[in-house]
C-alpha cells in the first residue's frame, strides 16, 4: 500500500485532479467524488505500468498546501 498526493480542482467543465508525484497522471470527472474515483483508478494504472517496465514508484514523503493572497 502506497500513499499519493491527489490535487483536485475545479475548472468550467467540472473537475479536474492530478497526481504530482506521478509525472502525466491525471483525470476529470462532473462531480468530486467521480474525480476522485478516477484519479485512483489512473494512479492503479499509472503504477502498474511502472511495474511492468521496472520504473522507480516515488514516494511522497511531506506534503505543505497553503493559499497566499496577493
Amino acid at each position: 500500500m502506497r500513499r499519493f498526493t491527489v490535487i483536485i480542482e475545479t475548472d468550467k467543465d467540472g473537475y479536474y485532479a492530478y497526481c504530482p508525484e506521478l509525472q502525466g497522471c491525471y483525470s476529470q470527472g462532473q462531480s468530486y467524488e467521480e474525480t476522485l474515483e478516477n484519479i485512483k483508478d489512473a494512479i492503479k494504472l499509472h503504477v502498474e505500468d511502472r511495474l511492468q517496465n521496472n520504473e522507480e514508484i516515488p514516494c511522497v514523503k511531506s506534503v505543505a498546501l497553503t493559499t497566499v493572497e496577493i
